[in-house]
């Protein structure tokens, strides 16, 4: 049965290979369907990759091949909890290494221009117990790109 919400992530023409890329790094991710085009249409030809059923991390999304003309941005973004420093690093990795570019905060982006955060929940436990806690654990996390599980921990600390 299919989900009855579902989020449509706009590709140029990648979004098999992005679906299988997210299927392979993330549990809970697999690609579930590859549709081709019946007929041609303005960015594309009869028998091109139109749409990819997918889900990452349990959540349904639909690759769209659309074109150029629509791009990402930092406006969404899959967030990621983590558990630890090592899974931190794993997705933090294997997004940047692929292709992908570092940003601040936790934030990522994968070489088809999709935004990640990759946030460790020692992150987000810090940031929720409030106080001087979360102000210390806030301005550790404002020097960062990849998120330092240890140094958000010391930070919370004091």
């Amino acid at each position: 049965m299919k989900p009855k919400n579902t989020i449509c992530l706009w590709f140029d023409k990648d979004a098999e290979a992005a679906a299988r890329f997210y299927a392979a790094t993330f549990p809970d991710s697999r690609v579930t369907g590859v549709h081709r085009a019946p007929g041609d249409y303005p960015m594309g030809k009869a028998g091109d990759v139109l749409t990819v059923e997918f889900t990452v991390l349990g959540l349904p999304c639909l690759g769209l091949n659309g074109g150029p003309m629509f791009q990402h941005s930092e406006a969404f973004s899959f967030q990621v909890a983590t558990d630890d420093q090592a899974e931190t690093d794993r997705y933090w990795n294997a997004i940047v290494g692929n292709g992908g570019e570092e940003s601040q905060c936790g934030w990522c982006r994968d070489r088809w221009g999709i935004s990640w955060q990759i946030t460790p929940r020692a992150l987000s436990d810090a940031m929720a117990a409030g106080g001087d806690e979360a102000k210390r654990a806030f301005a550790a996390m404002m020097t960062m790109g990849k998120i330092d599980v240890a140094k958000i921990e010391a930070a919370r600390r004091g």
